[in-house]
């Protein structure tokens, strides 16, 4: 299935490596070349206006999505096709999740982690059938990686929820494997007497 519009959760900073900047920029790039609309935060500061910049500058469609408190930190972007303001985090999100067919992480913090963890929880309860991607830039994910594994090996997270997170080193790739996606049936509460 051909995307439309994808979520992109990343960081409002650079970080320390020049990858992941690089990787963003393809990310946009990559969105404008292929048609696919940019929802994102709102913010023109960091990986995340980047990313906007990018698609922008490649032609592409960008919506951003951001709380008025935040303004004056992540200094919202005037120049994305539209910018939606809105009084909370959770408005923040709810729009976002209404405006995209897919989501995918980019490097990022705290905010970029619960923003993907909801998403992904969300699958998992059958809330969305969307595709949610992670983006491995310079094996920024690796040992998150390495922790949801073991989140299964541990028995606290089924193999076929594990599953739901596609994961990938460049955007091509992801985009590849998102677009392939066929949502699981959701098993979250299925007891084990019950199959």
């Amino acid at each position: 299935m051909k995307l439309k519009s994808i979520v992109v959760f990343c960081a409002s900073s650079f970080g320390h490596s020049i990858a992941y900047s690089e990787q963003a920029a393809r990310v946009g790039q990559v969105f404008a070349e292929r048609g696919i609309q940019l929802v994102y935060g709102g913010g023109k500061v960091g990986l995340m206006g980047t990313v906007a910049n990018a698609a922008l500058e490649a032609g592409g469609k960008v919506v951003g999505v951001i709380p008025h408190f935040l303004n004056s930190k992540e200094r919202e972007h005037t120049g994305v096709t539209t910018l939606i303001t809105v009084d909370t985090m959770h408005d923040r999100k709810r729009i976002m999740n209404d405006y995209a067919e897919g989501v995918i992480a980019l490097p990022g913090g705290f905010g970029t982690l619960e923003e993907l963890f909801e998403m992904i929880t969300w699958a998992q309860l059958g809330l969305h059938k969307k595709p949610v991607g992670l983006l491995n830039t310079n094996n920024f994910y690796q040992h998150l990686i390495h922790f949801i594994d073991h989140m299964v090996s541990e028995g606290l997270l089924k193999k076929e929820n594990r599953e739901m997170l596609l994961i990938a080193d460049t955007i091509e790739e992801l985009l590849e494997k998102m677009e392939r996606y066929e949502p699981v049936a959701v098993t979250k509460w299925i007891k084990k007497d019950d199959i």
